[in-house]
């Protein structure tokens, strides 16, 4: 009996110190004023400090909590082959149906198909599959759409900085993001949500954008006048030269119903352009509506002044246009606006639908200082490709010299330069972007890799320090306040066994607070009430040896054998207890989000703590106490 109690004595002396040199960091954290943190920190002291400390989690330092929702459409579309109007039509109406239905994407996709009689092969898999079997790749394509965007998103955070991020899965197309301590909100949600799609597209031949432009331009000029578009035959008009030659425009503001020909017009693009009167070329407009929206600048492609961009995007969106744009061919945007004589404006480019080359191919992306005519001060993003990216960069260079080659960043195009010479050795430059916080964003997410696919957010709440703080106040004033209450309740209805219970119960929350620290836990406000809690399981196993003790001395026997009897025959119970609570505390970490599974951390390492408290230490300290002498009365 002395060598096991040797033993133990031991080992709660052992914990005790590990715990006290765990707890060390946390201690000096909370007695540093702010001054001595910049201080400590200024000597690179601060950090090693905040990593072997507690973490707090977002409720109790601030931070942001992110729901994003990957776009599984916009992937299914990017896997599809062989699409056609139809399909374009078919992906349109599940859209539509995710916002209305309560069925998974899925099973609205399949029930589009089977409702219009058609193989979902026709798109994806092969020809010989049956609907069940490409289903089933669909689900896998998204499970592994899913693991991707969740290690690249973990990837770019890891770079942006942030401390101990959480980020885990929520059902089948949700990804929760927790940001602890995160200061700069709006360039860590831009980093996050930024898909980096990176694509090389051809510019079309100028005669073909002339003659797109020409076509749409007729369009626009008879549904103005009621007439219909469809059996359309093209004017032999000189409305290509009005762009080509266009010298000084008389620009004159019209109103928006001017061009449309209506007295309310809801605009139904999702555009960040304000609503605003249109600026159009007098001399043009009556003939050549949709021309009169465009300039020709010397020098560049065919701009849009900004007051009439969300109406050219208007235009191009309507299912009437696109049969006059080449089936091969897409419009895309300028990243940047450019100034003339105090006028803003954005170039439109008409590109190759496929794109010569992917950025899944870039191996690296650092940011610099520009050096060139048009980037000399400016940041851009210089970037190296894979063997296999180097291969296809040097052949479409090599076979379209003297071409313009797009480089196309999440559907902007950032520049467009001319093909000079055979590139073989697949490095090029980035430029046109903004300011080097943007450029640095590039980069890092072009390392990393785009998102399989645009992400987009479903719920935002973000939690200020001042608040946290006031989270950290009140968890503790009510620990302080139960273990209070529980400490006198002991002493008095247990007298001096009482006194032990509170002995063990100190340890307990020594324990648990160093194992927060050494482990990396986070510490979150139910954390808190998962510890005021554990205070509560602690006594109660306490309270049931205390009764089965006082039982065992009614009935005559020593104290000694009381004590053996009472630990022994509480021991079962304690042990049952506890492990279905552990069982739900797993659960719930297994299953729930950020705020849940600090509660069942702390609930899980409390329950395992406490049993060994309630039924090792205060043994522990029984044997000592009656291994000395007999003792004839027990103070419980």
């Amino acid at each position: 009996m002395k060598g096991k109690t040797l033993f133990k004595t031991i080992l709660v002396a052992f914990l005790v110190g590990w715990a006290l040199i765990a707890l060390w960091p946390t201690y000096k954290l909370q007695t540093l004023s702010p001054e001595q943190q910049k201080a400590l920190d200024a000597k690179g002291e601060l950090m090693p400090l905040l990593e072997k400390g507690i973490r707090l989690g977002l409720d109790l330092q601030g931070g942001m909590y992110l729901t994003y929702e990957i776009d599984l459409p916009e992937l299914f579309a990017q896997i599809a082959e062989n699409k056609d109007p139809i399909f374009d039509e078919i992906m349109s109406n599940v859209r539509e149906a995710l916002n209305i239905r309560a069925e998974d994407f899925l099973t609205i996709l399949a029930d589009e198909f089977k409702t219009r009689d058609i193989p979902l092969h026709r798109y994806w898999g092969n020809r010989r599959d049956s609907d069940a079997k490409v289903k089933d790749f669909l689900e896998d394509q998204a499970k592994d759409a899913m693991d991707r965007a969740m290690q690249k998103l973990r990837n770019r955070i890891d770079q942006f900085g942030v401390a101990e991020p959480n980020i885990q899965k929520v059902g089948g197309r949700r990804i929760l993001i927790e940001l602890p301590g995160i200061t700069d909100q709006d360039r860590a949600k831009e980093l996050i949500g930024k898909t980096a799609l990176l694509e090389f597209s051809l510019v079309k031949d100028a005669r073909v954008v002339m003659e797109t432009i020409e076509k749409i331009d007729q369009a626009v000029a008879r549904k103005r006048k009621g007439e219909s578009v469809e059996d359309m035959e093209l004017l032999p008009k000189d409305s290509t030269e009005a762009v080509a030659e266009q010298k000084e425009s008389k620009d004159k503001a019209v109103s928006v119903s001017e061009l449309f020909g209506e007295k309310d017009v809801e605009m139904d693009m999702n555009t960040t352009e304000p609503d605003t009167a249109l600026l159009v070329d007098e001399d043009l407009f009556e003939e050549n509506p949709f021309i009169a929206l465009l300039r020709n600048t010397k020098g560049r492609d065919i701009a849009v002044p900004v007051e009439n961009i969300r109406a050219v995007k208007r235009i191009l969106a309507q299912e009437e246009i696109h049969r006059f744009i080449p089936s091969d061919a897409v419009f895309r945007w300028s990243a940047e606006t450019f100034s003339i004589d105090n006028k803003q404006y954005r170039e439109l480019y008409l590109l190759k639908k496929e794109p010569a080359l992917l950025g899944k191919h870039v191996t690296d992306a650092r940011v610099t200082i520009g050096s060139g005519v048009t980037s000399q001060g400016k940041p851009v993003v210089n970037f190296a490709l894979d063997p296999q990216g180097r291969r296809v960069f040097s052949r479409v260079t090599g076979a379209n010299l003297d071409k313009r080659l797009a480089i196309i960043l999440d559907s902007m195009v950032t520049s467009a330069p001319v093909i000079q010479s055979k590139i073989p050795d697949g490095r090029g430059q980035i430029t046109g972007i903004p300011n080097m916080d943007e450029a640095k964003m590039t980069a890092i997410v072009l390392r990393v890799g785009a998102l399989p696919a645009p992400l987009r957010v479903i719920e935002e709440r973000t939690v200020g320090p001042s608040l946290g703080m006031d989270s950290v106040n009140s968890g503790k004033m009510a620990a302080l306040i139960g273990f209070g209450i529980v400490v006198v309740f002991m002493i008095i209805y247990y007298r001096m066994a009482g006194l032990i219970a509170n002995m063990a119960l100190l340890l307990n929350i020594i324990l648990l607070m160093a194992m927060l620290a050494q482990f990396g836990f986070t510490l979150t406000l139910p954390g808190i009430a998962g510890i005021v809690l554990t205070i509560g399981m602690a006594v109660d196993a306490n309270v049931l040896v205390f009764e089965r003790i006082r039982e065992e001395l009614k009935t005559g026997k020593t104290v000694r054998a009381s004590i053996d009897s009472g630990y022994s025959q509480a021991f079962k119970t304690i042990l049952d207890a506890n492990i279905t609570t552990l069982l739900t505390a797993v659960v719930l970490y297994q299953f729930g989000s950020g705020p849940i599974r600090g509660f069942a951390v702390t609930l899980a390492i409390g329950i395992i703590v406490s049993m060994f408290t309630a039924l090792v230490v205060t043994r522990m300290i029984f044997d000592g106490m009656t291994s000395r002498r007999v003792m004839k009365k027990l103070s419980i």
